[in-house]
């Protein structure tokens, strides 16, 4: 029972994907079927949460292959607590409609990709080892490239280019690393990296391996300087897929750091955590000052995913049982968080034909539902209590404080000011201000995203209220990334944390 829970949030969307490959089934047929399909993908990843957070770590060998031989699947508090909140994120996309009201004569290959690209999400939040680490990565850069650029229009070919060759240079660089790992440990399974290479004393092994795969998944994380492709690509695909990208890829990224930089390349194996800190640092505050200059509505988000990854690698960084689980809690809040804003950004651009905010105004008396979906998770992204990204940045803090790190704290609260005014610039000029003249708000929306945006914004809420215990998750799955013992055992023996 508990090999078909861990493999489910792989195997559903597989199912999906192939359901809607079926020849002549219907538009109605395909969105019921990848509709059911999500709630059934946020059914199992629920479960699979509470199974972990009662049983410990779970783990799935394919063909009974004892590790580090095969492929091995291991579900622990990090990578189950993902998988829910990602399934919840896709559920919302699907909810709030995904085709924009265009036509297609293919009906069902949208909801391909999007449970493609869940598929490889979940893939790389499950895997136990490194080269399915890269497959997985590849299975969701083909389906998100393909979206993004899927309308064909000529404004998204530049994005797309720039996403999908930083992309490939990172995947390239991933391998390299990947290589040099087994040409000199002769394994690429994480938990038999992490105890072989503990009992070398080579820092040159981690110090050229480990620097390539930082500098992959910093990319795809777009941590500065690889983080261009982002404000270029983000806002040109649809609205509801911007927003499944906002929530999800740069996210997997952060996990993937977190992953390897807690379990094999850590500060005792001889990698620089300090470097670690610097280029955090420098994506805070490069994302928010593009963020302060923009006035395209997902263009100005796109900015603020590239500063908040800067706080979230920071406290990569900064190491410990209480940053680790501040960023664990500062991932989970900010894909809900930075999902809905997206969402309601798109639905600003229906509204009014454009995304440039100085071109909107008087949506808090015309949407006040619309007013409240935007400023439960401004708010939170700029850190007001008592919401969701308040705690996050607090527990942030006081880890800084703890390590003594005076100059990110400085960074971290010069950052969160500045996230707080663009914030408050949007709700000014789109919410606030009287509309301008000739100004059109009255253009028909397609799909549900009122019920979408509410569904991911609860979620901030139980978030924020309930915030002691996601906390408490949050800090058993820090508590594991920094006592791997119970991963490394559960894989290598097969026993439980």
């Amino acid at each position: 029972m508990n090999d078909l829970l861990v493999i489910s949030p792989i195997l559903v969307p597989l199912i999906t994907v192939i359901a809607c490959l079926l020849p002549g089934l219907s538009r109605r047929a395909s969105d019921t079927v990848s509709l059911f399909s999500a709630f059934v993908l946020v059914a199992a990843c629920v479960g699979l949460l509470v199974q972990v957070a009662s049983h410990g770590t779970l783990t799935l060998r394919a063909g009974s292959w004892a590790p580090p031989f095969g492929i091995v699947l291991v579900a622990d508090t990090l990578s189950v607590l993902m998988l829910a909140i990602s399934s919840i994120v896709a559920l919302a996309v699907l909810i709030y409609g995904v085709r924009g009201g265009e036509e297609d004569s293919s009906p069902g290959h949208l909801h391909v990709l999007i449970h493609g690209l869940m598929l490889g999400v979940n893939g790389s939040f499950l895997t136990g080892d490194l080269f399915n680490l890269y497959v997985w990565f590849e299975v969701m850069l083909i389906s998100s490239f393909i979206l993004m650029v899927r309308e064909g229009k000529r404004s998204q070919l530049p994005g797309g280019l720039s996403y999908v060759l930083l992309n490939l240079l990172a995947s390239a660089l991933f391998l390299s690393g990947a290589g040099l790992i087994y040409g000199k440990l002769g394994t690429l399974n994480l938990a038999d990296m992490a105890s072989k290479l503990g009992a070398l004393e080579d820092p040159d092994l981690v110090n050229t391996s480990g620097a390539l795969i930082f500098v992959a998944f910093a990319a795809k994380a777009a941590l500065f300087p690889f983080h261009f492709w982002l404000p270029a690509s983000y806002h040109r695909a649809a609205p509801a897929i911007s927003a499944l990208f906002a929530g999800l890829l740069t996210k997997v990224g952060v996990y993937a750091l977190l992953r390897l930089f807690t379990l094999v390349f850590t500060p005792d194996n001889g990698f620089s955590s300090t470097l670690i800190l610097y280029f955090s640092m420098a994506t805070m505050v490069i994302g928010v000052l593009g963020a302060v200059a923009q006035y395209h509505i997902r263009r100005l988000l796109a900015f603020h995913i590239i500063s908040q990854i800067g706080y979230m690698t920071a406290g990569l960084a900064l190491g410990g049982e209480l940053a680790l689980a501040a960023v664990i809690f500062y991932v989970i809040h900010h894909i809900a968080v930075k999902s809905t804003l997206f969402l309601v950004g798109g639905v600003l651009e229906a509204r009014t034909g454009t995304a440039d905010i100085r071109q909107h105004g008087g949506f808090y008396k015309s949407s006040p539902l619309l007013a409240l979906c935007f400023l439960i998770p401004a708010f939170s992204l700029g850190g007001i209590p008592p919401l969701s990204g308040f705690w996050a940045k607090l527990n942030l803090l006081q880890a800084g404080v703890e390590t003594e790190h005076w100059l990110f704290i400085g960074t971290a609260l010069v950052v969160g000011i500045l996230t707080l005014f663009s914030m408050i610039k949007i709700w000014n000029e789109s919410f606030w201000k009287a509309p301008p003249e000739g100004m059109e708000a009255d253009r028909p929306l397609s799909g549900r995203p009122y019920p979408a945006m509410l569904l991911l914004c609860v979620l901030t809420l139980v978030f924020s209220l309930g915030g002691a215990f996601v906390f408490k998750l949050a800090k058993q799955a820090a508590t594991e990334l920094c006592d791997p013992s119970g991963y490394l055992n559960a894989v290598l023996k097969g026993g439980a944390l």
